[in-house]
């Protein structure tokens, strides 16, 4: 997996009665090195469990994916080649639930990583219940963000379901999860219990509060946390209530810290050969995402309040209300206000000393909104779209989901995509957001339905029989 050959070791599960199987693919060399020039130790037991010591420490995935592929050294950079995604052998063990977590590993799963979503037998994630709408008996919160995973159902409260998910990590690259801090390690599977088992392990943890402080053990929810980190203050309309962003915007921002900090543990092991625990949580994410706020309270003191649309240190940078509808104008410097002048007919204002620069403008922004705001009234929105259309000012519609989907752009950008689904026929999802030119994203698939993939994944990459995983589901382990 996601390993240079200078730092290459093995960890393996295998089970008792195919461990003299097992054996003997480990004489075969890696990348063309012999396995005892690689390995500067490991220890095998006889179960489940494998570990070794020293630097060259790697994912099992890794090794048993080249053995079956017989690759050599070259070329081995874990970031694509040619026409393959960039993740493209990074397997990623997913427990989360909800937004944040699945956000987060469906991003992965976008950059071609494979990722095993557990979930619990008979409900699985929360959000699949959550509606309407629903599509057929599908929550359409649930498909916005697992699409491209395989689903795995499976019971940790049960010594079993605790086994196979310590199968799962010693032949993962990556384990996401976001369970209140603590709960996990009740069971054996925090970072400290995996961590002694399976160093390669890169183990991510998404959390409300953080891993530690008097709020670790605070369940984290967005809204509650948007509002103790700050952003629910600045949001609204000025001299209005408080008010929480359209969308979980601290859940989604989370989801991408914690993309960043993965990709960033997979460089830093492809040096060390070891793993490490990522602690990323709502409430950090919130206070680090208040940018210019933040900067402006911490350094001069000025106490932050709402605006509305508009901008504390910048004017004219807001919605405005025209005679049907409302758009929104960001001129963002004197030569842009300049043009705006003009373009409205009161080009003298550029010159007006009131209005010179945007410290002016800031000072005197209630009389200059006001004048704009009533030559905006007078017209159709179409007139200013138009009018603002070559002017260079930076303008925009505010758009309803009927108009964000049929707009030129957003289907230019591959931002709605159709694929089929197991039983709906075709569900539509909207698109990645980024582009590569050397290593595109992974096409789409739809996401799973509840347990659809456990077989699979236990059979094809754990090796148990199909007896043994009847034997499973009997005992309601999976």
């Amino acid at each position: 997996m996601f390993s240079s050959s200078m730092s290459l070791g093995i960890h393996l599960i295998h089970h008792a009665s195919n461990s003299s199987k097992t054996l003997g693919k480990l004489l075969k060399p890696i990348y063309g090195n012999p396995l005892h020039k690689t390995l500067s130790s490991f220890v095998i037991l006889n179960g489940n469990e494998i570990h070794g010591k020293g630097n060259n420490l790697s994912s099992a995935s890794e090794c048993k994916r080249n053995f079956s592929r017989g690759r050599t050294g070259e070329n081995v950079t874990g970031l694509g080649k040619g026409n393959e995604p960039p993740l493209k052998d990074v397997r990623v063990l997913d427990m989360t639930r909800v937004l944040a977590g699945p956000y987060c590993t469906m991003l992965l799963a976008d950059q071609g990583a494979e990722v095993i979503k557990v979930e619990r037998p008979g409900c699985g994630d929360d959000t699949r219940s959550w509606g309407p709408p629903f599509m057929g008996t599908e929550s359409c919160y649930f498909m916005c963000v697992n699409r491209s995973k395989k689903s795995v159902t499976l019971d940790i409260k049960k010594p079993e379901g605790v086994k196979l998910i310590k199968e799962l990590a010693a032949v993962s690259d990556v384990l996401v999860e976001n369970y209140i801090p603590g709960k996990l390690s009740q069971f054996g599977l925090g970072y400290p219990e995996l961590s002694k088992l399976y160093p390669h392990l890169i183990y991510c943890s998404i959390s409300g509060y953080g891993q530690t402080g008097s709020y670790a053990t605070r369940a984290g929810y967005d809204v509650i946390v948007s509002g103790t980190g700050g952003l629910m203050h600045i949001t609204g309309p000025a001299g209005g209530e408080p008010c929480k962003v359209g969308v979980a915007i601290t859940d989604m921002s989370t989801g991408l810290y914690a993309v960043s900090a993965i990709l960033a543990s997979l460089l830093a092991r492809q040096r060390t050969g070891r793993g490490q625990h990522i602690d990323c949580n709502l409430l950090s994410t919130n206070v680090a995402s208040l940018a210019n706020i933040a900067s402006n309270y911490i350094n001069a003191g000025q106490e932050a309040q709402r605006f509305g649309t508009a901008h504390p240190s910048i004017v004219p940078y807001q919605a405005f209300k025209t005679s049907d509808g409302y758009f929104l104008v960001g001129a963002g410097n004197d030569s842009q206000f300049a043009v705006l002048a003009k373009l409205i007919g009161y080009p003298e204002l550029s010159s007006d000393t009131k209005y010179l620069t945007n410290k002016d403008r800031v000072q005197h922004r209630e009389e200059l909104l006001s004048l704009l705001s009533s030559v905006f009234e007078q017209k159709p929105l179409t007139h200013w779209l138009s009018a603002f259309e070559e002017s260079g000012i930076p303008h925009g519609p505010i758009n309803n989901m009927e108009q964000v989907f049929s707009d030129p752009q957003v289907l230019h950008n591959g931002l709605l995509q159709t694929v089929p689904h197991p039983t709906l026929g075709e569900v539509n999802m909207v698109g990645p957001a980024v582009r590569y030119s050397e290593t595109p994203t992974a096409p789409l698939v739809a996401p799973p339905l509840l347990g659809q993939h456990t077989d699979h994944v236990l059979t094809q990459l754990l090796g148990y029989s199909q007896s043994q995983v009847a034997d499973l589901r009997q005992a309601k382990v999976i």
